[in-house]
Formats: C-alpha cells, structure tokens, sequence
C-alpha cells in the first residue's frame, strides 16, 4: 500500500489509529499486514521527517543563521 506524503503530524494521527486498530485484535490476517505495512512505512516517513529536523536544529546551532527546511513554506522570518 503506497503512503502519500504527509506532514508529521499527519502520519502520526494516521499511525496512532492503525495501531488502535491493531491492538483491537478485529482485523484478519491479511488486513493485519496491510495495517503493519502502511504503519512501518509511516514510521519510517516520520523518522526522516524528524532527522531533518534535527539536522536543521544542529545547523542553525552552529550557524546561528536560518537555514531552509526542505518542504517548509518560507513566511519571511
């Protein structure tokens, strides 16, 4: 199943209703596997999403100047 790209925030509300879903115990095998193979793969979308973040953290800590985040909308600050 193809994840969309979605912000953090987004896939972590997505993921945190596939593993209630999980935990419920409701779904079939198969079912199960799609849910575990689209939550793996927002884990993973989230994880890059947050190392981005970190690395722009340590840059603008060592910089001490703003540098652009990949995806973020500039708003002039």
């Amino acid at each position: 199943m193809a994840v969309k790209k979605q912000s953090f925030e987004e896939a972590m509300v997505r993921l945190e209703a596939i593993v209630a879903q999980l935990e419920k115990g409701e779904c079939g095998l198969d079912q199960s596997l799609k849910l575990f193979e689209e939550g793996a793969k927002l884990a993973r979308q989230c994880e890059q999403l947050l190392d981005q973040a970190e690395q722009k953290v340590d840059l603008l800590l060592a910089n001490d100047e703003e540098v652009p985040f990949k995806g973020e909308e500039t708003d002039g600050l």
